[in-house]
């Protein structure tokens, strides 16, 4: 097994649910290399359950500083040639690290992989698929035609992937060496922290691995940031992207487009917030830019079905 994989687990207040997520990774096919927990200040007992685990599971303990510096932490500290991410509410399938480590030892010119995965509730109950609900992901399907294995690679797929990407952080395999390179996750940004990183990734890519059929499972809250304060969420939304559209000004062509398409669904979906609120004036407001952007009937039609809510 020469593909040696570090997996990095942030944890915030996760008693209720690390256990799970370091015995997913525990249970692989191909064995991790390591798994390191970076503890985010929590206040529970999340610590300790780490400590459980003895030499298996190396412990990081960090002032709560959020998740895109908890990842770097671990990322610093890993010693393995290829990182994956596991937040510690979600978990692996059995074969998540073998379906990638296999590919990139018999294709060394992938620059990263990611894959599909299952939406779950808190129950456990299936809600859905990644690549299924996402117009990039049911075109990688189609081109696979039922192989497990996809490469990414035309103009086409990638501006689809960018603008609404499949899978997820728990999904992604990457060289130590290209997070490095590309700075990690940004700091400073509570939302979309995941997409400002896979984005620069991809800026920087040729050929990206997917494999269609589910890595994990992602779990769904009815109490996140999202659904607990809508507006809040989604004006993070378009503040982290907006600093990725500055950036974007120096990306391939594909990948500015797709930067481009996504601040638009951004902005309509802080002004379906704000309406849904009652805030009409300021919703407009947020849409505004996009509709200046991208002008015509699409997106006078948008308009006004965000105001009829």
């Amino acid at each position: 097994m020469s593909v040696r994989f570090s997996v990095i687990i942030p944890a915030f207040n996760a008693a209720a649910t690390l256990a799970r997520a370091i015995e997913s990774v525990r249970a692989q096919s191909w064995p991790a290399h390591e798994i390191i927990v970076v503890d985010d200040g929590s206040t529970d007992a999340t610590a300790e359950i780490a400590r459980q685990y003895g030499a298996a599971v190396r412990l990081i303990q960090q002032p709560n500083s959020g998740v895109s510096v908890a990842r770097n932490a671990g990322a610093a500290a890993a010693t393995g040639d290829w990182l994956a991410f596991l937040d510690a509410d979600d978990w692996y399938v059995v074969d998540r690290i073998k379906l990638h480590a296999e590919w990139i030892d018999a294709d060394p010119t992938l620059d990263f992989l990611t894959g599909d995965y299952e939406y779950r509730d808190a129950a456990g109950h299936l809600l859905g698929t990644s690549m299924a609900q996402h117009a990039s992901g049911r075109m990688l399907l189609g081109q696979a035609a039922g192989s497990t294995r996809c490469v990414m690679a035309s103009p086409q797929q990638i501006e689809a992937f960018v603008a609404d990407h499949f899978g997820d952080t728990h999904t992604l395999s990457v060289p130590r060496s290209r997070f490095v390179e590309l700075g990690g996750y940004p700091t400073g940004f509570k939302v979309c922290e995941d997409v400002h990183f896979l984005t620069r990734l991809v800026a920087t890519s040729r050929r990206i691995g997917v494999i269609c059929q589910s890595l994990g499972v992602y779990v769904i809250h009815d109490g996140s940031a999202t659904r607990r304060d809508p507006v809040a969420a989604q004006r993070e939304n378009v503040r982290t992207l907006s600093d990725l559209v500055r950036r974007a000004e120096n990306f391939p062509s594909p990948v500015r487009q797709g930067v481009a398409e996504r601040m638009v669904s951004a902005r309509y979906n802080l002004g379906c917030a704000l309406s849904k609120s009652g805030q009409r004036i300021a919703a407009v407001n947020a849409v505004l830019p996009a509709v200046l952007a991208q002008p015509g009937w699409q997106s006078l039609r948008s308009l006004l079905s965000m105001l009829r809510g």
